[in-house]
């Protein structure tokens, strides 16, 4: 598989993780719409309040990797994919493929 069709791919599934991250989130503030806003004393009020923190933080995560994504495209067509952003020795194939993202190679990333 090329870089560009790893890339391709990992955007699609971000995207999409995001799409269904948001819809959950969505839901959670719905719920809480209809709960009682005081946590403290509502049995059910912190659970809605912490799935909705939890879901909101997997947002944050997948929007951050997109833009790390977004950012790997512009680095392919720039010709600089590939290239330790410290050392500037090839990344190797086999990080490259567990994460399409780096910007580092092993040695430099530690």
């Amino acid at each position: 598989m090329s870089a560009r069709d790893r890339l391709d791919d990992e955007r699609r599934r971000t995207t999409q993780r995001l799409a269904d991250l948001r819809g959950d989130y969505r839901g959670f503030v719905e719920a809480s719409k209809d709960s009682n806003a005081d946590d403290e004393h509502d049995p059910e009020g912190a659970t809605i309040a912490f799935e909705r923190s939890q879901v909101g933080a997997l947002v944050h995560q997948a929007e951050t990797h997109l833009d790390e994504v977004d950012a790997a495209l512009v680095r392919l067509a720039a010709g600089t994919y590939g290239v330790c952003a410290v050392c500037g020795r090839p990344i190797p194939e086999g990080r490259l493929e567990v994460r399409p993202t780096a910007t580092t190679c092993v040695g430099c990333a530690g």
